[in-house]
């Protein structure tokens, strides 16, 4: 699945195989937009406790999982 329409639709099927599907392809979209919006931030100059708070998770928590990006 890769339109996001057809997976945001696909998440309601009452079919266990097609909702469970969709709500993998949703969480690989997911990663996919926090990783492009953290880059976008970070190249901005934001710090890693700005993206912290708007992700609502740790400092520690956001920069451990996108260090590896060498922002």
């Amino acid at each position: 699945m890769s339109d996001a329409t057809a997976v945001a639709a696909a998440a309601s099927s009452k079919d266990p195989a097609v909702g469970l599907a969709a709500v993998a392809a949703l969480r690989g979209l997911q990663e996919s937009l926090e990783e492009l919006q953290v880059t976008n931030a970070r190249d901005r100059g934001w710090s890693w406790q700005q993206i912290a708070e708007a992700l609502q998770i740790s400092r520690q928590a956001v920069h451990k999982k996108y260090r590896r990006l060498g922002l």
